[in-house]
């Protein structure tokens, strides 16, 4: 297969990436503008590999992505590219509209206009694949419910009201001019080459500078914790297998309060970096005021995913945490230089 990756040097889409080239034979072209949280160290690991190729474009640019199926004739997209962070579209919203929403209505008008200059073979194969967020749902705040593939939207911020819009808008696109698309939507990510903006890599580096560990509210908010290769073998597994016009919900079945997590993080750090001061990182945990609108919880059943694909995350929360820490550890070169002075861990989405 010839795969086109939105975002392919973001966090997850460079999972996928690198976990497509290691693992097939198949073709892959990354296109991606790189913004802030783009970074091509993310796949020094098979750039040189013949079966990969990268383009530095932005989706909104409607005739150059138009070039860019032509050459590249992809037999699949996987729509990765998104501003992601909720704090960053509470401080500046335009940026999640313009990407999120115009972007993918550029890239949608794109696949249809390429998929019906296909053969009835190749049109019969093709795939357009975009990958969302649980948030989207909303919050479970005081239930015991799981998001399934049916609940209603109900988004939060405007980062997730912008991903619920592609959402509606890429099934649009299925129902009105039955372009062959899959959904998927997961819960949050982990692992490697994160961006030091969300939780578990802010925390990380925050506690090796023994720096506060920011804590919003009284860290009650829950999260389902996926780590990121398991996504990435998800996500392979539904573009290839998964039915058209169908929704697949991707889950770590790993529920925890943020300030789990945070602790979790502080003792696997006393064990591996203990601090020359003796005390422990636990200590440098500070609360600070809730981000506005912040959902308490989300959790994902991924019940349908697994008895329809035969998927399951490989990790637990306890594995996976383990080897990302020590990932961040052996990495910090790597946290230094895609930081490159833009962003030095500082509190946003506080701007209003």
């Amino acid at each position: 297969m010839r795969i086109l990756v939105t975002g392919g040097a973001g966090f997850i889409g460079s999972a996928v990436i690198r976990h497509i080239i290691e693992n097939t034979h198949h073709h892959v072209l990354n296109v991606d503008k790189l913004t802030y949280a783009g970074n091509l160290e993310s796949l020094h690991l098979i750039e040189k590999n013949e079966r990969y190729t990268f383009s530095q474009t932005d989706i909104c640019d409607q005739a150059q992505i138009e070039t860019i199926f032509q050459e590249f004739q992809p037999d699949a997209v996987m729509h990765l590219a998104a501003e992601s962070h909720v704090d960053r579209s509470i401080d500046s919203p335009i940026a999640f509209i313009q990407t999120n929403i115009i972007g993918t209505y550029s890239l949608l008008e794109v696949a249809r206009k390429y998929w019906l200059s296909l053969t009835n073979e190749a049109k019969e194969a093709f795939r357009f694949h975009h990958i969302s967020t649980d948030e989207v749902y909303g919050d479970l705040e005081g239930t015991t419910d799981l998001f399934t593939e049916t609940t209603s939207y109900a988004p939060s911020s405007p980062y997730s009201a912008s991903k619920a819009s592609s959402d509606h808008l890429v099934r649009a696109w299925y129902r009105t001019y039955r372009l062959p698309i899959i959904v998927t939507n997961c819960s949050n990510n982990y692992g490697p080459y994160h961006f030091p903006e969300k939780l578990i890599p802010l925390v990380i580096l925050n506690a090796l500078d023994a720096k506060p560990l920011p804590i919003y509210g009284k860290g009650d908010q829950i999260r389902d914790w996926l780590y990121v290769e398991d996504h990435a073998r998800a996500l392979y597994k539904v573009v290839t297998e998964g039915m058209v016009g169908e929704t697949y919900n991707i889950g770590g079945h790993n529920e925890k309060q943020n300030i789990e997590v945070v602790r979790t993080i502080c003792k696997i750090l006393d064990e591996l970096r203990p601090r020359t001061n003796g005390q422990q990182y636990e200590s440098l945990i500070t609360f600070v005021k809730d981000r506005p609108g912040h959902d308490l919880r989300y959790a994902i059943d991924a019940t349908k995913i697994e008895k329809e694909l035969g998927w399951a995350p490989q990790e637990t929360f306890e594995t996976g945490i383990r080897k990302t820490v020590e990932w961040y550890l052996n990495n910090l070169e790597w946290c230094c230089r895609v930081q490159d002075g833009s962003y030095q861990r500082e509190r946003l989405g506080v701007n209003i």
